[in-house]
């Protein structure tokens, strides 16, 4: 794929608050999903779960920026990310054309609530994404602590077709062949992909695969609703999906945790998918 948008290739210059960092690799998943992978400062450190601002320059050579979760695992030496394309999109209409080699600009300080220092101790970890909002638990899974704190780890995967079931042959081996959590996410890690508008072996959206206990199968206890005691809920995705289970969650008594408040279910508020 090659690209008629020259801003992309001239030199960025670096800010207070953003570095330039050179694209590794690109892939296409279909016509509307890509992810990407970049160089990473040797000064950025996060935690699994946050977010970070990743741009281009506008027309008027400020940069446009828009909130991207960090898929990678925090210890690895390069940083992905997982994106949408909207052709008309200030930013993404220019991403989705980047190519290994091009610059890109990347916040120096990555934030975020979809972490584990908002979350109480818990038995059982329910990972609850629509569309890219995926890309964060592609980080939390290959996290070594996250399966020292919780028995189980169960990501369930929302989507419309079966093509946008991003990084589903790593998710589907149980992270074969990770260096740190291969061992330990075969014997812990569920991985719940679901598909709405095309055939699929799972079908319907996330409260279906609730309410018929299919995102329950693959768990411990045997116990097929949620537990306010044990479990604890990430949420990421669409603002209706978060939305209702915001709600849904509150009338079970799950209270929302913060990084000050840490709590039983938490919401990534930054963005939408």
């Amino acid at each position: 794929m090659t690209s008629n948008d020259t801003s992309i290739k001239e030199p960025l210059t670096e800010t207070k608050a953003l570095t330039v960092e050179k694209v590794l690799s690109v892939k296409h998943w279909n016509e509307h999903l890509f992810s990407f992978t970049i160089t990473r400062p040797d000064s950025f450190r996060f935690r699994s779960g946050e977010f970070v601002m990743i741009g281009l320059p506008g027309e008027n050579g400020k940069p446009i920026l828009r909130a991207y979760s960090v898929a990678s695992p925090s210890y690895a030496e390069e940083l992905e990310f997982l994106s949408i394309k909207v052709p008309d999109g200030p930013l993404t209409s220019k991403l989705q054309k980047i190519q290994p080699g091009d610059q890109v600009y990347l916040g120096r300080k990555p934030t975020g609530t979809l972490v584990t220092d908002a979350m109480l101790p818990g038995k059982r970890l329910f990972l609850l994404s629509t569309g890219t909002g995926l890309a964060p638990f592609l980080s939390i899974i290959r996290d070594p602590d996250i399966y020292d704190m919780f028995d189980k780890i169960v990501l369930v995967h929302s989507v419309r077709r079966v093509s946008d079931l991003a990084f589903r042959e790593t998710l589907e081996s149980r992270l074969e062949g990770d260096p740190l959590v291969e061992d330990e996410a075969k014997e812990q890690f569920a991985y719940v992909p679901t598909v709405t508008r095309e055939e699929f072996h799972t079908r319907g959206r996330i409260h279906q695969l609730i309410d018929d206990g299919t995102i329950f199968q693959d768990t411990m206890f045997n116990r097929k609703y949620f537990d306010p005691e044990t479990d604890r809920i990430m949420l990421c995705g669409s603002m209706a999906m978060i939305r209702d289970f915001e709600a849904y969650f509150e009338k079970l008594g799950f209270i929302e945790g913060s990084n000050s408040s840490p709590g039983q279910f938490v919401i990534e508020r930054a963005f939408v998918d």
